[in-house]
């Protein structure tokens, strides 16, 4: 079986191996279009590097909805092309690709008008779940259902009864999307991908006009190498006019940040069995089942401060309350709120008539010889934007390339899934853990939950939930570092793990523990043990006071108060 492992060993050759010899394609962004990229050119047969300046998934693809969805509100827009694309993903997704991982879940839409709503927005849903099932992969999810009032208030008595005449229902579906940007990268490896994070592109390297290269700064260990490649592919979301800023050439689009805020509130607060999507007057907010928790958003505000880490204001977490107790029976208040979070959509700015309306549309630009820009697009359709961007760069190629086979590509932890959790009262039986234990790690590591049982058979003690946190075992922690390249407690703690925005102590009771339990893998003393709990802990508290200034501009820079646990 494929394992993937990334620990500290690993990182280290695969550096080195990058700077030994040229590759076809070295990726720049650890996305989950980079990510989709390196997997991409790896099974077609391609020699491919990836490397990433922060930590995977460190920037947008770890701050999404997490939802896997084929963009119902792209219909009122006649975006036929985008949902149908995006449907037959998420389909491939559900069933083929990563069903351990990516999960069904319903949502309710309470109508607010008699008659002509119930209508129109039926006839939508109804589209939707016909283009899915037209594409051949709608199964696995239920179709869609009208609902009377009373019937939605039995699936839904949160709501208020003067918030909805009646309701439709249908499926959607989410995943962790930290967490799947981490399998596609180990995927990827597993197939001879050299992967490295904590890696930043400081230049490129030009022969002529021709891009060759570029240079790599190790930032954990420091070290600079020349990575040189016959084609290089820049998938840095948000990052990619910065990127492109290195070449020296004027791009022929631009992507602009637009900033959306998430809430994390415990499941008690909402009565619910059922995720619910409201209609604001700006776009649609969502309240997705997670857990032991809902997630409420989003927001869609332009952002033009600091990339690495947007800050969510008052006025942002204010916004998100409003309307979501527009239609609650029992109101949410700050206190309820467990964990915020803001991530940013790249989307895509023409420079002329022609490319000015792409938005959530993505491109693939070819700027300069030997360089590959891909850009916009939406997280369920990453592995059509990565085929795009390998198609592009094959075409620089002086070689014969196979096509894209990543629709036929299990990710890690998907094949034989469904056999062991068929079979997951035998291994909570035969490992002591209880059944819901065995539930969690299976929904989280697929087949590779062995490896982590394996890990508790060794030392019994990695077995215990944490002690602040008993979602997360202690041999998640462990497995962390040994095997998902985790090199910081910011990494374990918001990437590996959600405990950051799943506790109402935003992980900050987990830190010590989770710092001893991964010191001896990353080789930490402990005066290092001492600063990453520090540095967490000031990262939390810059969290916490950039959401009580009233704007952008006193939350970034209240934000900014806690700098990286590394200088790049």
């Amino acid at each position: 079986m494929r394992t993937g492992t990334l620990g500290p060993d690993e990182r280290a050759e695969a550096l080195a191996a990058m700077a030994e010899r040229e590759l076809d394609i070295l990726v720049v962004g650890g996305g989950v279009v980079g990510a989709g990229t390196a997997l991409d050119a790896v099974t077609r047969g391609l020699s491919t590097g990836l490397v990433e300046a922060r930590d995977w998934a460190s920037g947008t693809s770890s701050r999404s909805s997490k939802l896997i969805h084929g963009g119902l509100r792209y219909l009122e827009m006649l975006d036929f092309a985008l949902v149908r694309e995006a449907l037959k993903e998420r389909g491939l997704l559900l069933e083929r690709l990563a069903p351990h991982l990516v999960k069904p879940v319903p949502f309710l839409y309470p109508l607010q008008h008699a008659g002509w709503e119930r209508l129109y927005a039926g006839a939508g849903v109804a589209l939707y779940d016909g283009m899915a099932m037209a594409r051949g992969h709608g199964r696995g999810l239920p179709t869609h259902r009208h609902l009377s009032r009373r019937h939605a208030l039995r699936v839904a008595p949160c709501l208020r009864k003067d918030a909805l005449v009646g309701a439709l229902q249908y499926y959607d579906a989410q995943m962790d999307d930290a967490r799947f940007v981490l399998d596609l990268v180990r995927t990827a490896s597993s197939y001879g991908a050299k992967v490295a994070n904590g890696a930043r592109v400081t230049g490129f390297i030009r022969e002529g006009e021709r891009v060759v290269g570029a240079m790599v700064t190790d930032v954990e260990n420091g070290g600079e190498y020349e990575v040189r490649a016959k084609q290089v592919v820049n998938a840095t979301g948000v990052w990619t006019d910065d990127t492109q800023a290195m070449v020296g050439e004027r791009g022929q689009f631009h992507v602009r940040a637009s900033k959306g805020v998430h809430l994390v509130v415990p499941k008690d607060r909402i009565n619910s069995s059922t995720g619910l999507i409201l209609r604001t007057e700006k776009s649609v907010l969502f309240v997705i089942p997670w857990g032991r928790h809902w997630i409420v958003g989003t927001t869609d505000t332009e952002w033009d401060l600091d990339k690495a880490h947007p800050a969510a204001s008052s006025a942002d977490i204010d916004y998100v309350l409003e309307h979501v107790n527009s239609v609650l029976a029992v109101p949410l208040s700050r206190d309820d709120v467990e964990g915020v979070y803001a991530g940013l959509r790249p989307l895509l700015a023409g420079e002329s008539d022609a490319t000015s309306k792409l938005s959530r549309e993505h491109t693939v630009a070819h700027p300069v010889p030997g360089l590959v820009v891909v850009a916009g697009g939406k997280y369920t359709t990453y592995r059509i934007m990565a085929k795009d961007a390998v198609d592009e760069a094959v075409r620089g190629l002086s070689q014969r390339v196979a096509d894209c086979v990543t629709e036929e590509v299990p990710l890690l932890g998907a094949e034989g899934y469904q056999a062991l959790w068929n079979a997951r009262a035998r291994t909570a039986a035969r490992t002591g853990l209880h059944v819901v234990r065995i539930e969690h790690l299976l929904n989280r590591y697929g087949t590779l939950t062995d490896e982590l049982l394996h890990l508790i058979a060794e030392a019994p003690s990695l077995g215990e939930p944490l002690r602040y946190a008993d979602d997360y075992l202690r041999a998640e922690i462990v497995y962390a570092a040994t095997h998902e390249s985790a090199h910081h407690l910011d990494d374990i703690l918001t990437r590996r793990t959600r405990i950051s925005i799943e506790t109402f102590d935003r992980g900050t009771r987990s830190a010590r523990e989770c710092a001893e339990l991964v010191a001896p893998v990353l080789g930490w003393d402990q005066e290092r043990i001492d600063n990453e709990v520090a540095h967490y802990e000031m990262r939390v508290e810059a969290e916490r006071e950039s959401q009580r200034q009233p704007d952008d501009l006193t939350a970034d820079a209240a934000r900014l108060g806690a700098p990286d646990i590394v200088q790049g």
